[in-house]
């Protein structure tokens, strides 16, 4: 499954998937977008980005193992 930060937010269609799948998130974003300025909210978006992208850890909500993993 994708992360919040994998949908192209130019699509309407991917945008309508992200905001199925992640709700709290994309109610937390359009509250960010309307507190911050434009080029403020889009480097807080691109920052949050990069780092779910750098993530290797799988978030628990995804994890279908009963057992836990260790590093």
């Amino acid at each position: 499954m994708k992360s919040f930060y994998d949908f192209n937010r130019s699509s309407p269609e991917e945008r309508q998937q992200q905001y199925k799948y992640y709700p709290e998130m994309a109610l937390f974003h359009i509250a960010l977008r309307e507190e911050l300025g434009e080029d403020e909210y889009n480097a807080f978006y691109r920052a949050e980005q990069e780092a779910a992208q750098k993530r290797s850890i799988t978030p628990m909500s995804h994890q279908t193992s009963r057992k836990w993993v260790t590093v």
